[in-house]
């Protein structure tokens, strides 16, 4: 049976004899309304680790709209049955107060990783993902922490963050988890009407008829084929999309430019923000 722990205090004690004995700890950072996606994290943790400690904590520092931060859908008793069914030992459930006794007034630099893409648009985001992250790290010091690559700019600055703090933690980014549709699975989708849940499918669409169009056409202009091919959808307004250097997440202007090379979007359907992005190179 799966073990709920609430306080920092508790999970040390609770994992301090798995330490011990020299087993490895692996974290799952989540905002809890769980889905396929985060259980295909949790799947992985569970094959790589001894111990699994999932955390389901909506963190209040790294949403800057607070409509966004109330509407956040908060699911517990339904994230610890899948929990429980996919092998977590821990979920860890604090309250604000137990992460945040005291503010936070920690600055971090991902500079230039935190200046492109979601940076503009949603300022200190980051840096409120970076607080969450480094003090779950340091109350579960895991062996390994996973991340899904859908938010692929959060994981290459929690990459970032990792090795400026010189936190020896194997940072583990696992692959996106689509619907039978395509659509990147995301706990926003839940915020979705019906008639914009199925409009939202073309987002990925567009994406992978991208792919194939790039085989053809200069960078420029596959990223204004997205563009145009998203908002030609009443209802779907592209924010932004970039096509970037996997590692650096700097915009490129062409296809021998990287080896790696991905595309991200951010999309409004309704009031909701989607994300999703597809390797062109890798």
């Amino acid at each position: 049976m799966i073990q709920v722990v609430t306080t920092v205090r508790e999970l040390k004690t609770a994992l301090e004899s798995y330490r011990k004995a020299g087993k490895t700890i692996g974290l799952v950072p989540t905002m809890g309304a769980l889905h396929e996606g985060h259980a295909s994290l949790v799947r992985r943790s569970v094959h790589d680790n001894d111990v699994t400690v999932v955390s389901d904590f909506v963190n209040p520092t790294q949403f800057n709209d607070k409509n966004d931060l109330q509407n956040y859908p908060r699911t517990m008793e339904a994230d610890c049955k899948l929990l429980d069914k996919e092998g977590a030992q821990f979920v860890f459930a604090p309250s604000v107060e137990e992460m945040y006794p005291e503010p936070d007034n920690r600055q971090f630099d991902f500079t230039p990783l935190d200046k492109v893409m979601e940076g503009p648009s949603r300022p200190g985001h980051f840096n409120g993902v970076a607080q969450i992250v480094s003090k779950l790290f340091y109350a579960v010091e895991p062996d390994r922490a996973y991340f899904g690559e859908k938010d692929f700019q959060q994981l290459a600055i929690i990459r970032e963050m990792v090795r400026q703090l010189n936190l020896k933690i194997e940072i583990v980014g696992c692959p996106i988890v689509r619907e039978e549709d395509g659509m990147a699975l995301s706990s926003r989708n839940m915020l979705l009407s019906k008639a914009e849940r199925k409009l939202a499918a073309n987002i990925s669409r567009a994406l992978f008829e991208s792919r194939r169009y790039a085989r053809q056409h200069t960078l420029a202009s596959t990223r204004k084929y997205v563009i145009d091919t998203v908002n030609s959808f009443d209802g779907l307004e592209v924010e932004y999309y970039e096509i970037v250097d996997g590692n650096t997440l700097q915009p490129v202007d062409n296809w021998d430019a990287s080896s790696y090379i991905v595309g991200c979007v951010t999309v409004r359907c309704g009031k909701v923000r989607l994300i999703d992005n597809i390797k062109y190179k890798e």
